[in-house]
């Protein structure tokens, strides 16, 4: 069983952010970056999944060199090869799910696995635009932990379930009002929610073998793939400072704040 994960390269978010004056984008200097979290959960099903069915884990992220720290990381993890489509500049949501289509034309997988949205624009998109691209089932949100004998099996077990014949997955997602259960014919696309697994620590021994670990590189142009964005982000603004609390002397005080004032009781 071959499974393709992503693995976007995002802005830390406990770094300070601030947004350039002119609003074109956000101050990179003294950022610092991870893999998106999101991403490492899908990351870290796949491996669960290629350790149930006996498998390969196929990492990919596009940018430009610096996403090769990420990479690492994923192979550190315990993935086995990484593709690295190299591009620097803007892509927009189309963009990057027809670079991964191109992708999974050429690896051809069995599931692809990707983070339900990255932390830097929340966007939700690719996942949803790359199953349209492909032609093939989608399970988004998937989030569904497994009940073993006991806590140590739980935390090793793939939370996706892949049928025996190897031609259907099983994912529990989250919907509005609850859990609703979806089975997709293999190939599929499955985007992970934060509940579905906690993504490893990637061992000493797994970092030195990452350093060794294939990272195959390949351009948008080389995909055949026109990344002219479609959607342009026109302008940033950091949202409005919040006002500074008050102390009041006592609850009677508080009270007639909140009736008169907020307007909440």
């Amino acid at each position: 069983m071959k499974i393709l994960v992503t693995a976007k390269r995002v802005e830390d978010p406990e770094s300070k952010i601030k947004v350039k004056p002119d609003g074109s984008g956000i101050v990179p200097e003294g950022l610092k970056y991870k893999i998106n979290p999101f991403d490492e959960i899908a990351v870290e099903e796949g491996l669960r999944l290629a350790a149930k069915h006996t498998g390969e884990v196929v990492v990919v992220s596009i940018g430009g060199k610096e996403v090769q720290e990420q990479l690492r990381h994923a192979l550190a993890m315990g993935a086995h090869r990484a593709v690295w489509v190299n591009h620097v500049g803007v892509l927009d949501q189309m963009a990057i799910a027809g670079l991964l289509q191109k992708v999974v034309a050429k690896e051809k997988p069995d599931l692809v696995i990707l983070g339900k949205q990255s932390i830097d624009d929340d966007q939700n998109q690719v996942g949803q635009y790359l199953a349209e691209f492909l032609g093939c089932g989608q399970a988004t949100f998937a989030s569904k932990v497994e009940s073993l004998e006991s806590d140590a099996e739980k935390s090793k077990a793939p939370a996706l379930i892949v049928s025996g014949d190897g031609k259907s997955v099983q994912v529990v997602r989250e919907v509005d009002n609850g859990l609703e259960t979806l089975e997709c014919t293999l190939p599929a696309v499955v985007t992970t929610d934060l509940r579905l697994n906690l993504p490893r620590y990637a061992s000493l021994p797994g970092i030195m073998k990452a350093k060794s670990k294939p990272i195959e590189e390949l351009t948008p142009a080389g995909l055949g793939v026109d990344v002219t964005p479609v959607v342009q982000v026109l302008k940033l603004s950091s949202p409005p400072p919040r006002k500074a609390g008050i102390k009041v002397p006592d609850v009677p005080t508080l009270v007639e704040k909140l009736r008169n004032e907020a307007k909440v009781l």
